[in-house]
């Protein structure tokens, strides 16, 4: 079966307390040809964690040479540390023909676009605004008033999703990862990324007539 010549970037977005983290887990679990993009962060390795597996490390002084030289695709600073998605990562990944995953909020997914327009970027949403608020109350790991921020920042990024190209609804775990992987199977034939092979298909035409 022909397929594109190379991997296709895809964006996942969606608010705090969406389920984005368990639906891309059980998602990668199914679907183990394509790849996690490895986010860059400036803050301290935590116990357990490994360079290069759960971020790539770097010093404020490197992430900057990197913001500098163009060599990331989007970056933030959250709580005094950079975190951003190295472009070389993910152009090695797409050139060898592996489509890619990158889990961002919704300012950096829009940086992507501006980059790498040919990103296919997909928001999560939950099934309604009261299940989302009821979901972050039932963790018991947050404030109240952390509760009241997530929300508030939640409108905002709600607000965003008609921009993005796909929406999925994640009522059910195994229902939203089974739109994923239709969205990701759909996206990933779109005309546009099969370019050169429909280039190879008319030169053919052309020297058979």
């Amino acid at each position: 079966m022909n397929s594109p010549s190379k991997g296709v970037l895809f964006v996942f977005s969606g608010p705090s307390g969406v389920g984005k983290d368990t639906v891309l887990e059980l998602f990668l679990r199914e679907n183990p040809s394509t790849v996690k993009s490895i986010s860059a962060t400036t803050r301290p390795m935590r116990e357990g964690e490994v360079d290069g597996r759960d971020y790539f490390f770097l010093t404020e002084g490197r992430f900057e040479q990197m913001i500098a030289a163009g060599q990331m695709l989007e970056y933030a600073r959250y709580g005094g540390s950079y975190y951003g998605t190295p472009r070389a990562f993910v152009e090695e990944e797409l050139k060898a023909g592996r489509n890619v995953i990158l889990k961002i909020e919704v300012q950096g997914a829009f940086q992507v676009r501006r980059l790498m327009p040919e990103a296919v970027l997909i928001f999560v949403m939950p099934p309604s605004f009261a299940e989302l608020r009821r979901r972050l109350t039932g963790r018991g790991t947050d404030s109240q008033e952390s509760i009241r921020r997530r929300l508030k920042t939640a409108v905002e990024e709600i607000a965003c999703a008609k921009d993005y190209d796909y929406i999925i609804v994640n009522d059910d775990l195994e229902d939203a990862c089974r739109q994923l992987s239709a969205v990701t199977e759909a996206a990933a034939h779109q005309a546009k990324f099969y370019e050169n092979f429909m280039k190879e298909v008319h030169e053919e035409c052309l020297d058979l007539q």
